[in-house]
């Protein structure tokens, strides 16, 4: 059985669960953002990180050139070198990789993405975020059959070279439906998709395929994304993907035992 997790990088967070887990592990390639240390290294850096909302109410974040290179250097830098040391300490056998590497992750540049702006929908010309096509799986599977613990992030890169941002949730569907997984698991900062974003005892525990564009008027700001990367993988043949939360021991099991939000 194969698992892809994904981990959040939004402040709310735990990490130090999800490595401790999936260090005795071999089986899964773990997944992860970073936003957080993105905006964190871009108020250091002079580039404060911008977020848009598009006509349908996704929330993403604003990747124009020189913001490009600061996700580079938290994503590919930062964050992904953090996850593997922590991982290595706790004697997994970890090896990090941008979408870039070996062009892992193929996407096709958002030509004209748009936004909502003050009441008007308006074009984003200057972005640079692209949308995952295509996983060089092969690449994955060499990596986990030696034993190895892939650690996978955000940019990607286009068929003409152009280094994009990505969505690290949708990323991992489709890592996980190129390896045909038998589960994705996005961990996160909430217990689950809810039906009050205030209240965590109104937990969505599952949700049917006949339910799934109901379930999405609950999804508000980036949780609307983790419910349409859940589905994006489940649409590519992953029996099913759980939404769940982080921050208590043993996380991914919990996940797979039902505690969080299961898209199936």
């Amino acid at each position: 059985m194969t698992l892809v997790v994904k981990v959040g990088g939004a402040d709310g967070n735990a990490i130090a669960p999800v490595l401790d887990e999936l260090a005795h592990r071999t089986d899964c390639v773990l997944v992860h953002g970073g936003s957080s240390e993105v905006d964190r290294l871009g108020e250091a850096l002079g580039r404060p990180s911008e977020y848009y909302t598009s006509p349908s109410g996704v929330v993403s974040r604003r990747s124009d050139p020189a913001h490009l290179e600061v996700l580079v250097l938290a994503l590919a830098g930062r964050v992904q070198t953090e996850l593997v040391r922590g991982l290595l300490a706790r004697g997994a056998r970890a090896v990090g990789l941008s979408g870039v590497d070996g062009g892992l992750l193929r996407a096709k540049r958002k030509e004209g993405a748009r936004a909502v702006i003050d009441g008007h929908v308006v074009r984003l010309h200057d972005d640079r975020s692209g949308s995952v096509e295509a996983v060089r799986a092969e690449l994955l599977t060499v990596l986990l059959r030696s034993g190895y613990l892939p650690v996978v992030g955000p940019p990607a890169v286009t068929d003409a070279g152009e280094v994009v941002n990505v969505d690290a949730d949708r990323a991992a569907a489709r890592v996980a439906g190129a390896l045909g997984a038998e589960a994705l698991v996005l961990l996160t900062n909430v217990p689950g998709l809810l039906r009050d974003p205030d209240d965590p005892a109104s937990r969505i525990p599952r949700i049917p395929r006949a339910e799934w564009e109901t379930a999405l008027a609950y999804a508000k700001g980036r949780m609307r994304k983790k419910l349409l990367a859940a589905r994006d993988a489940v649409e590519a043949g992953v029996p099913r993907a759980v939404i769940g939360p982080s921050d208590r021991p043993d996380p991914v099991r919990k996940a797979l035992d039902g505690e969080g939000t299961v898209i199936e």
